[in-house]
């Protein structure tokens, strides 16, 4: 709750004015009963037409007063409420946005997405009625029971009485509630999981003709929602009548006493029909105020989750340094000369303890700073019991086109991942320009690494839009030039659009091999210092992925270039190939030497790659 008192703090003006203007309306809404009592013992009793009149003229007045104050009180509580709701959300983005891979993989997308939505809506709700009923509904049940004292002290005996048992009924079945609709939200974030899963991979479920198992546990979850909401429901719904049967039997003793008393000829009539109607306001105000404690009790739980999503910290914090650029290359600056030549002397120091990828690379000097080095690097999943990847130390130099291959599994993306930091190492360190990348902003750091994800990913807008999501100054003939590079260029070209070519949501409307040679073209656009192809090319025919290696390595000129793929073929020319097997690096080395002294990668080539073939590269 501190969380959400922070966000009101903006709207003081609203979260006052909002509360008070409603009971403003709720004074003048107290006065209603002793006018009609006055209209009743005067103008009717007397048949005097004038006075009832300008009894029903006052009336009507209150009325538009009340109305007018309601709706003032309504349009600042909905403004502080949805300005609220509308900070806190984005808040919320932008904290989901910092988060890294690893927490981001622990809380679940799903859960996610019902923060967002879902749960804030429901805390906007729960502070919109609050500002406008909170203070209300207290204020005319305990106003009503005042005036009912004035009105006739022994009659108003009833409300005394009535009061606290209503009461007790009211906040007794909501403490049995509560809790279960807490039960509810969790188990409609699971209908939701089970909703989400089933949408995004309608295709797989379709294509193994699953969808009456899907179906069968859609409603299993379902049902069970469906079975504690209508729990929940009954016990709510006893609310109504119980409170309805104590008022009407607290009614029926207020006629009772208050005819007696007019017989006594002590109190009117018309202040017999004013208590009723206070009674009546009392049970209003009360089914109100019990609404409003479950609306409340619902908006907390619902904030509480959403502030669970605060509480978890990225694993991954910003460093100092902004700049990723040439300076530690060129060793021109002092200290990032210095700098390199520490790096140098480590790396040197690693070579020497039995790092294998050194002898791979004799141009390295202790005077060169390698574009990216892992030194000793293990890396373990949140609530894995083993390590991802162990152990690994490899240099890439600037220039260097780096092939990674092995298994399913074997941790060759979540190798390429650590470079950029979207994970944090468990032990040892990645480098990047002779710095550990913890020392980098993350900003500083990702500016200068164009990455393609396994999953081509796109977004509605043109062409020319998502092409500047790798640069957003490039212009025409930057983007035009990536997309040569990327092998992108023909089949734009064809659709007759240019860079306003219409990309839809996730870019449903281009094929698999269009959306990859797109992303990679983006990442192109960037001019990066590294370059992260994860398995980019899985979609594409052999001739286009050759191509597309070959315009690479031409046009990449000093570029780190990393190329992680399934197929020998489409790394078999890189300078250097990293062989990963369950999380270890097997062999290192060029296609050649690793034909010859790596089993792992010998037995990778033999299974795509025909034996002919692979003796004819041995030699």
């Amino acid at each position: 709750m501190k969380r959400l008192l922070s966000y009101m703090k903006d709207y003081k003006k609203e979260s006052i004015l909002g509360p008070l203007f409603k009971m403003l309306e709720a004074s003048f809404e107290l006065f209603v009963p002793l006018v009609v009592a006055r209209m009743v013992d005067v103008g009717i009793h007397n048949r005097d037409v004038g006075y009832v009149m300008k009894m029903g003229g006052l009336l009507v007045l209150l009325g538009v007063i009340g109305l007018a104050c309601s709706l003032t009180a309504q349009y600042f509580a909905a403004k502080a409420s949805v300005g609220a709701a509308t900070s806190l959300r984005n808040d919320l983005f932008a904290h989901i946005g910092s988060l890294s891979y690893a927490e981001i993989d622990t809380v679940g997308t799903s859960t996610l997405i019902t923060r967002m939505t879902s749960d804030i809506n429901q805390v906007q709700n729960g502070v919109n009625m609050t500002l406008r009923l909170l203070l209300r509904s207290p204020f005319v049940v305990f106003g009503a029971m005042i005036m009912a004292f004035t009105v006739d002290v022994r009659t108003a005996m009833v409300f005394a009485v009535t009061i606290p048992v209503l009461c007790i009924v009211v906040f007794g079945i909501l403490l049995v509630s509560m809790p279960l609709y807490k039960k509810v939200q969790r188990q409609l974030d699971r209908v939701l999981l089970t909703t989400r899963e089933n949408l995004l991979g309608v295709r797989v479920i379709r294509a193994f003709n699953r969808q009456k198992n899907e179906t069968v546990a859609f409603e299993e979850e379902n049902s069970l929602l469906v079975k504690i909401q209508v729990f929940v429901g009954k016990i709510s719904a006893l609310l109504n009548p119980v409170t309805y049967v104590i008022i009407n039997l607290a009614i029926v003793a207020v006629v009772w006493t208050g005819g007696r008393q007019v017989d006594a000829g002590v109190i009117s009539q018309g202040k017999v029909i004013a208590l009723v109607n206070y009674m009546s306001q009392i049970l209003a105000e009360l089914i109100k105020m019990a609404n409003l404690i479950i609306l409340i009790s619902k908006a907390m739980a619902c904030m509480n989750r959403v502030d669970s999503v605060f509480q978890v910290k990225s694993s991954i914090e910003d460093g100092s340094f902004a700049g990723v650029g040439g300076e530690a290359v060129s060793g021109t600056a002092g200290t990032v000369a210095s700098e390199a030549g520490a790096a140098g002397t480590a790396a040197s120091e690693a070579g020497a303890a039995g790092a294998a990828g050194d002898s791979a690379s004799p141009d390295a000097t202790p005077s060169r700073v390698p574009m990216v080095e892992f030194d000793h690097m293990d890396f373990v999943y949140a609530g894995a019991k083993e390590p991802a990847l162990e152990d690994i130390t490899f240099r890439a130099e600037p220039g260097e086109t780096i092939g990674i291959i092995g298994g399913t599994g074997s941790g060759k993306s979540t190798l390429v991942n650590m470079i950029p930091r979207f994970y944090e190492a468990t032990r040892g360190r990645v480098a990047v320009n002779g710095r550990d990348v913890r020392e980098y902003t993350q900003n500083g750091l990702r500016s200068r690494i164009g990455v393609v994800p396994q999953r081509a990913v796109l977004f509605k807008g043109t062409l020319r839009d998502n092409m500047r999501w790798g640069r957003a100054d490039a212009s025409d003939e930057d983007i035009y030039r990536a997309l040569d590079m990327a092998q992108a260029r023909e089949f734009v070209d064809q659709k007759g659009e240019g860079l306003e070519l219409w990309i839809s949501q996730e870019g449903k409307n281009l094929s698999g091999g269009q959306r990859q040679r797109l992303t990679i073209a983006r990442a192109l656009v960037r001019k990066p210092d590294i370059l992260i192809l994860d398995d980019s090319a899985s979609a594409l025919d052999f001739a286009t992925d050759a191509r597309l290696r070959s315009a690479i390595r031409r046009g990449t000129g000093s570029m780190t270039v990393f190329i992680v793929s399934q197929r020998a073929a489409s790394i078999k020319q890189a300078d250097r190939i990293l062989v990963l097997d369950d999380g270890r690096i097997a062999g290192q080395g060029t296609h050649r030497e690793l034909l010859r002294d790596c089993s792992v990668y010998r037995e990778i080539c033999l299974s795509q790659l025909s034996k002919e073939e692979v003796e004819r590269d041995e030699q």
